[in-house]
């Protein structure tokens, strides 16, 4: 054989093997199925938060929504969320903006707050899923199977039932990747070092898309815009939660300090994971996959 034709040969036979591996690449029609559907490093992940930083709040949705599969927006209609809401629903461009909402319904809201998400309803037309509490429908579904002012007696678990878990069984419903927040560092608490982006222990992608914006950029973009807003806010409130938690504030004080008043938690377990109740669920569960493991291993041995 010539080593003209040899070399050609091995030419059509490595030609073959690059297509069949997809030359080593992976993109929207790989066959690969380990690939993640999001993955940030380190230092990619440093690098945007610099970039998206020097951005408007717009043009933060408009890379979110170019960028990020799976994504939705968590909110209780507090003026942040209806802020990022009005500003979709104002992009142009061919991309779709008009990202699915996801309201925890505590059965615990103020009237005024359910009164709101259906006003949001009419006035954008955006699709909002619901969670509640497993198996509870009304606050007397709830009282009968956990008792009167749970909250008081176990605060923690209230959250987990309330809340966390709502939201934890919505992300996996909906198969959410990353989700669009109302944080703003101006809030106080644990919030006054938030980054645009954020990933959780979960690989969860949380956006803050006016983490830079203060109380009063976000009411004059309301009062401009003619945003519709829980009517508690006209009433001493700037954080509207669970009617039993939440108190109007007073002048000076942050935000968030109507909720919990008197209290030294500040978040109600949906953006803090490590929360008493929270790790107690975790370690149970990794105990429950030692022993799984365990009796797998022993069955192995003995057979």
């Amino acid at each position: 054989m010539s080593s003209t034709l040899f070399r050609s040969q091995q030419y059509v036979e490595k030609t073959t093997f690059i297509n069949d591996d997809e030359s080593g690449y992976a993109s929207g029609s790989s066959s690969h199925e380990s690939l993640p559907d999001v993955y940030f490093s380190k230092p990619h992940l440093k690098f945007l938060n610099a970039q998206l930083q020097q951005l408007e709040p717009q043009d933060v949705l408009k890379w979110c929504i170019a960028s990020l599969p799976g994504l939705y927006q968590t909110t209780a209609f507090g003026l942040t969320g209806l802020v990022t809401l009005d500003m979709l629903s104002k992009l142009d461009g061919p991309l779709k903006h008009n990202i699915d909402l996801i309201f925890l319904d505590t059965l615990h809201h103020f009237d005024e707050t359910l009164a709101l998400v259906d006003r949001v309803r009419r006035r954008y037309g955006t699709p909002i899923h619901v969670y509640k509490p497993r198996d509870c429908e009304t606050v007397e579904d709830f009282n009968a199977k956990y008792g009167e002012k749970f909250w008081e007696t176990n605060d923690e678990m209230y959250d987990y039932i309330a809340k966390v878990e709502p939201l934890q069984r919505a992300n996996t419903e909906l198969q959410v990747k990353a989700v669009l927040t109302g944080r703003r560092k101006s809030q106080g608490g644990k919030r006054g070092d938030l980054d645009i982006i954020e990933v959780d222990d979960s690989g969860m992608i949380k956006i803050n898309p006016l983490a830079n914006w203060s109380f009063a950029q976000v009411k004059e973009y309301v009062d401009a815009n003619k945003v519709p807003y829980n009517a508690l806010l006209d009433r001493g409130y700037k954080s509207v939660g669970d009617w039993h938690s939440t108190q109007p504030v007073a002048a000076g004080e942050d935000e968030r300090s109507g909720r919990w008043k008197g209290q030294k938690k500040t978040e109600c377990g949906i953006h803090n994971p490590k929360s008493r109740y929270a790790q107690f669920l975790a370690e149970s569960q990794k105990k429950q996959q030692e022993e799984e493991l365990a009796a797998k291993l022993e069955q192995a041995r003995l057979t």
